[in-house]
C-alpha cells in the first residue's frame, strides 16, 4: 500500500482560507465483508472493493487519505487524486480492506470511534451486530500508513447532543485517538453525516482541520465535505456515473 504521511505531519490548516476551489472528490466505504444480511447497504464485498479500485487505477485515479489530498491540493499537485474513507472502523478493515488497498497501492482515512473500542453497531438497529476495531486493530491499521480520523466517541447525532455530549465526541474523542495513536488527529467525520453550524464550529475548536459529512448543502467546505456512497450495486458504470455527476452537483466553494 501506498505509505500516508502520518496525520501529524499533513499540513491541513485548522482555518481554511479564502480560496475558491472545485470541491474534492471523497467516497464513503463502512464494513467490508459479507452484504447479505445488510439493511443499510453499508457493506462491499472484498471482490466488490477490488475491482473499485482496480477501476479507479485504470481510469488514471489513485486513492489517499483525505489529509494527503486536500495537502496535495494546497500544494497543486492534486490531478489524478481522489480520497477514500472507511467509517465507524468495523474490524474487517484490517483482514479485508488493507490487503486490496496495498494491491492497488492506494491510501485511505479510517474513521474510527474512541469510546467503543472493541465493541460493534450498536447504534443500528436494524441487522447484524459487526465488531469494531480495538486498540491494537486500529494501531495496526495506523501503521500501514492508513490515516485515523474521529468519528466521533460512541457515534451519536451531534445535531442533538447538549454542550458536554458535542465536547466529548469532537475533542474528547480527539483526545484520546491521540494518545492512543501517538500522532495528532486532524480528520473528523459527523456520526450518521448530520451537521449543522453549532456541530461545525464544535470539530474547528477541537482543533481538527477538516471534517467529512455526507450531503452539507450550505454548509459545504472544510468543516463539512461532501462524500459520495459506494457500495456492493455500483460497477464500472455506476462508478463512472458517480465521478462525472460529482462534478455537474458540487459548485466550487472557499477553503478547499
Amino acid at each position: 500500500m501506498a505509505a500516508s504521511a502520518s496525520v501529524g505531519s499533513v499540513d491541513v490548516p485548522a482555518r481554511a482560507g479564502a480560496r475558491t476551489g472545485p470541491v474534492p472528490w471523497v467516497a464513503m466505504y463502512h464494513s467490508v465483508g459479507d452484504p447479505s444480511d445488510d439493511p443499510y447497504r453499508i457493506t462491499v464485498t472484498p471482490a466488490r472493493l477490488d475491482a473499485q479500485l482496480g477501476w479507479l487505477r485504470r481510469r488514471g485515479l489513485r486513492g489517499v487519505s483525505v489529509a494527503d489530498l486536500l495537502a496535495a491540493r494546497a500544494r497543486g499537485a492534486a490531478r489524478g487524486l481522489i480520497a477514500l474513507t472507511f467509517d465507524d472502523g468495523y474490524a474487517d478493515f484490517t483482514e479485508h480492506a488493507l490487503p486490496c488497498l496495498r494491491r492497488w497501492g492506494c491510501g485511505a482515512t479510517l474513521f474510527v470511534l474512541p469510546g467503543r473500542l472493541g465493541g460493534d453497531n450498536a447504534w443500528d438497529p436494524l441487522g447484524p451486530r459487526k465488531p469494531l476495531l480495538d486498540a491494537d486493530g486500529i494501531r495496526r491499521a495506523a501503521a500501514e500508513g492508513v490515516e485515523i480520523g474521529s468519528h466521533g466517541l460512541t457515534h451519536v447525532d451531534l445535531t442533538a447532543a447538549d454542550d458536554a455530549t458535542l465536547a466529548a465526541e469532537t475533542a474528547g474523542s480527539r483526545a484520546r485517538l491521540t494518545e492512543l495513536t501517538g500522532t495528532a488527529v486532524t480528520g473528523f467525520c459527523y456520526p450518521y453525516g448530520t451537521v449543522d453550524a453549532r456541530a461545525v464550529e464544535a470539530v474547528r475548536a477541537a482543533g481538527y482541520g477538516y471534517a467529512c459529512a455526507i450531503d452539507p448543502g450550505p454548509l459545504t467546505g472544510p468543516y463539512a465535505l461532501p462524500r459520495v456512497h459506494v457500495g456492493q450495486r455500483d460497477t464500472a458504470v455506476r462508478m463512472l456515473l458517480k465521478t462525472r455527476l460529482h462534478r455537474l452537483r458540487r459548485r466550487p466553494v472557499a477553503g478547499v
